[in-house]
């Protein structure tokens, strides 16, 4: 088998591991379970369960980062394979009589260690597979979000049933041990490459810029980046966080609420080939476009109550989220080197925790003071596009060396 084969397998393996991963932005589905039984939590309280989820996913991913440096890749994903082992496994034993320790408990098995495996399988994957496809790193990142993306709906689905069948605490127990058990396994392929790829084209990108996280972060168009992505991801968590809610709320089946999982791979495919082909100005024009557009059509939806301009909206938000991690990866590549990547990568992934944050704040404020109306929350994502829209034409789009 030789080389170029070996490392599609590669990316093949990676993209099944964030398969399983990507459950974590299944959260919608787990809420209504959540609610039925603990009728006094909040749509706050539950909504903070994914915002914990998603810090602890970036802290998790920074710490993978540092610790790939002394530790294999291997190691660092078994670890992150008891973490939702533990996690997982321990949200089926919630106190269904005590509503208030197990909001917390929940928090902390769910949120905390469920998102710092996830965060730590993650970057350990995308940044030890990537050093496989730095001439192609857009389309292998685009492959393995997709994976990590489409865990929401072709898992969510069957997570879906198994609830309805066997209850939400057996479902939870049964997730932790088939994560865990494909993180160990998978974990006996992920290596780095013995040598980098003889590729002008690779070359060229490997050696942009050899930035440490401390150079990194000392580069405007680095912030500018990542403000960018914190307003999109935003404005794009108003939808994520609350899909299948959302789906009900206009007469839809909740599990179509779950497109937007499914786009969310697609975009990441499309947003990592046209990075590719077309480098960063135009993927991000491209990125920015989707997510606007997801607020209007969401907004046409609910001020005329048509049904089709919100699946239209929803599948726009997949489509625009879908991007921003994919560009992430590759521009962070890109711009800053090969060496290292996978700190710098965990970096920038932390525009998640504000993003994580201000998404759901807005959200949840939003609904409850409309009474469950969802027009307000619809208006925000477009203003929030726009002012990304504006930031954008201050990142400069050559490469600094």
């Amino acid at each position: 088998m030789g080389k170029s084969t070996n490392r599609w397998v590669l990316l093949f393996v990676g993209t099944f591991m964030l398969l399983f991963l990507g459950l974590i932005y299944a959260w919608s589905i787990f809420r209504t379970p959540f609610q039925t039984i603990y009728e006094t939590w909040t749509v706050s309280q539950i909504s903070m369960t994914f915002t914990i989820s998603m810090i602890f996913f970036c802290l998790g991913a920074f710490a993978a980062g540092n610790l790939s440096k002394k530790i294999q890749p291997r190691n660092i994903l078994w670890t992150a394979a008891i973490l939702l082992l533990v996690g997982f496994v321990g949200v089926s034993f919630l106190d269904t009589e005590n509503a208030k320790s197990s909001l917390y408990l929940l928090y902390l098995l769910y949120g905390v260690l469920g998102g710092s495996g996830v965060g730590m399988g993650y970057n350990i994957i995308i940044s030890t597979i990537n050093k496989h496809f730095v001439d192609r790193a857009g389309l292998a990142s685009g492959m393995m979000l997709l994976g990590f993306g489409l865990g929401g709906i072709v898992l969510g689905g069957i997570v879906n049933m198994m609830i309805a069948k066997i209850g939400i605490f057996t479902t939870f127990r049964i997730l932790g041990i088939s994560i865990a058990v494909v993180l160990l396994v998978g974990a006996c392929w992920i290596r780095p490459p013995m040598t980098q790829i003889q590729n002008t084209k690779a070359k060229e990108i490997a050696d942009v810029a050899g930035y440490t996280a401390s150079e990194m972060i000392k580069q405007k168009t680095f912030w500018i980046f990542v403000i960018w992505t914190v307003l999109l991801n935003s404005a794009s968590l108003l939808v994520i966080n609350s899909a299948a809610s959302i789906a009900t709320a206009f007469g839809i089946p909740a599990v179509m609420g779950l497109m937007v999982s499914l786009f969310n791979g697609i975009g990441r495919v499309l947003h990592g080939a046209f990075f590719d082909r077309y480098r960063e100005k135009k993927s991000i024009w491209l990125n920015n476009f989707f997510v606007v557009l997801a607020g209007v059509f969401l907004t046409c939806g609910a001020m005329f109550e048509m049904v089709a301009f919100i699946l239209l909206g929803l599948v726009c938000s997949g489509l625009g989220y879908g991007g921003t991690p994919t560009l992430s990866s590759a521009v962070i590549l890109h711009r800053f080197g090969e060496k290292n990547f996978a700190v710098n990568f965990s970096i920038a992934n932390f525009s998640l925790i504000p993003a994580a944050i201000i998404g759901p704040m807005i959200s949840s404020a939003l609904i409850e003071k409309s009474g469950g109306a969802y027009n307000s929350t619809f208006l925000m994502i477009i203003i929030l596009a726009v002012i990304a829209l504006v930031l954008r034409s201050f990142l400069r789009e050559d490469v600094q060396t």
